[in-house]
């Protein structure tokens, strides 16, 4: 499997980044995993939260490999346990869809673009996580979700 995250903003803490570098480096035996930092725009410089998500969701939909499958997390999405994550990954694997890229938009969300490109929609819950620990905690699933798949151990 070949897995995108497009982010917008950037990893500034050491944590942050030493967090999603061990997962990324985990990932490497399951697939490819790529990481592209969007960057982020401020409201005030382009007239508003509107011009702020037009311009990221341009950076978004640039970033985007043309056949991908793409899932946009999104406090409204669907809730999956781990397991339904693993067995959805699966799925589109099973159905031949190789390239599966996962979106977290701006502080501000994505603009319909963005929306209307994504297939699916996926939620860690009704909390509000900062963007950098939802770019954890994802790649954390996916890494689970690929160890839950080959049946090997996992800690809980």
């Amino acid at each position: 499997m070949n897995y995108t995250i497009v982010a917008v903003g950037k990893l500034k803490e050491r944590f942050w980044k030493d967090a999603c570098a061990e997962y990324v480096k985990r990932l490497g035996a399951y697939g490819k995993v790529r990481v592209v930092e969007v960057p982020d725009v401020d409201p005030a410089r382009v007239g508003g939260i509107e011009g702020s998500r037009a311009r990221e969701g341009q950076g978004i939909l640039a970033a985007i490999p043309a056949r991908s499958h793409v899932i946009l997390l999104a406090i409204e999405g669907k809730e999956r346990s781990s397991e339904d994550f693993s067995h959805r990954l699966d799925q589109l694997a099973l159905g031949g869809q190789s390239d599966v890229t996962f979106v977290i938009g701006g502080s501000d969300g994505v603009c319909d673009e963005v929306r209307a490109r994504a297939a699916e929609t996926l939620s860690f819950g009704p909390i509000t996580l900062p963007h950098n620990l939802a770019r954890v905690v994802l790649l954390e699933q996916i890494y689970r979700a690929c160890k839950i798949s080959r049946g090997e151990k996992y800690h809980k």
